[in-house]
C-alpha cells in the first residue's frame, strides 16, 4: 500500500494536520482523541476504493493549537472537518466517526448539512441521553478532577472502569483508550492530558440537535461493537438510535473494532455506504 500524502491546513486558531490516501468516493474517517496514526491500519484497508482523508483532531499529535489551554468542543471539531472538506475541494463527503469522533461527525451534519452524505457514528459517548445522565456526567467530573489531582495514569485508569472495559487489576499506565496495555510514548501522554483537560467534558455533554438530525439531508447511521454489550457506549448509540427512529448497525468487535479487525471492520462499513 502507497504511503499517504500528508498535509497541514490552517483553521481557526491551529493548524490542522491531515492524511490523504487511495482513490474512489471521498470518506472522512474522524476520531477523538485519536489521531490519524490509529485509523491508518483501517484506512489502509477502505482505500482500494475509496479516498480516506484522516487526521489529528486539534491540539491533538499534529495539529497544533496557537493557544494549547483552548478547549476543545464538537462544535469547533466540526468546523475543522467543514475547513478540510473545504480545502479537498468537496462539496460532501462519507463519514465514519468513532467515539469522540462521532460526536464530531453528529455536529458537523447539524452545523454543515449540505457537507455529510452518509454519516456512521459509532459508539458515540452521548451521556445526555441516558436515563441517568446526571450519575454519567459526575463520573466525568471525577474523571477530569482525579487527573488535576493524581495524573493521567489514575484519570485512565478511572475512564476505563466507568466505560466498562475490564481493566484487570484496575491500574493503567496512561496509554490511549483503545491500547490500555500499550507503553504510552511523550506523545501519548500529552494527548492524554490534553483529552482531560479539555475535551472529554465537551465531548460527552454534547446533546445533539434530533430534529436537525432527522430532517436534515445526511443519512445518519448509528453504528454499534457486537462485542460492546458490557460497556457505556452500547447505552449511548442504542439511546441515541431510539431517538432517531432507527436500528443500531452492528460491526465487528467492540468500541475499537476497527484496531483489532480493519479489514473485516472496513468490509462492514462498504456495505452500510452502499446499502
Amino acid at each position: 500500500m502507497p504511503s499517504p500524502s500528508t498535509h497541514t491546513l490552517p483553521v481557526s486558531g491551529g493548524r490542522l494536520y491531515y492524511e490523504v490516501r487511495g482513490n474512489g468516493p471521498l470518506l472522512l474517517v474522524v476520531g477523538s482523541p485519536m489521531d490519524a496514526s490509529h485509523f491508518a491500519p483501517f484506512a489502509d484497508a477502505l482505500a482500494s476504493d475509496r479516498t480516506v482523508v484522516t487526521h489529528d483532531p486539534r491540539g491533538i499529535s499534529r495539529s497544533a493549537l496557537d493557544d494549547p489551554a483552548q478547549d476543545s468542543t464538537p462544535e469547533l471539531r466540526a468546523d475543522d472537518v467543514a475547513a478540510l472538506l473545504v480545502a479537498l475541494g468537496a462539496g460532501s463527503a462519507d463519514v465514519f466517526g468513532s467515539s469522540g469522533g462521532a460526536v464530531t461527525g453528529l455536529a458537523l451534519a447539524v452545523r454543515h448539512p449540505g457537507r455529510v452524505r452518509t454519516l456512521v457514528a459509532h459508539e458515540p459517548p452521548l451521556f445526555g441521553l441516558l436515563p441517568d445522565a446526571a450519575a454519567r456526567h459526575a463520573e466525568v467530573d471525577d474523571i477530569v478532577a482525579t487527573y488535576h489531582r493524581d495524573g493521567v495514569g489514575a484519570a485512565w485508569a478511572k475512564f476505563m472502569s466507568a466505560a466498562g472495559f475490564d481493566t484487570g487489576d484496575g491500574e493503567d499506565d496512561g496509554a490511549p483508550v483503545a491500547e490500555p496495555s500499550a507503553q504510552p510514548s511523550a506523545q501519548d501522554l500529552a494527548n492524554s492530558e490534553r483529552f482531560f483537560a479539555h475535551e472529554l467534558l465537551g465531548t460527552t455533554r454534547y446533546l445533539p440537535d434530533i430534529p436537525a438530525l432527522t430532517s436534515g439531508p445526511s443519512r445518519i447511521v448509528v453504528g454499534i461493537g457486537a462485542e460492546s454489550g458490557h460497556l457505556a457506549t452500547y447505552r449511548t448509540s442504542t439511546a441515541l438510535a431510539d431517538r432517531l427512529g432507527t436500528q443500531p448497525v452492528e460491526f465487528p468487535g467492540d468500541h475499537g473494532g476497527f484496531l483489532g479487525a480493519p479489514r473485516d471492520f472496513a468490509d462492514a462499513l462498504r456495505k452500510v455506504l452502499t446499502g
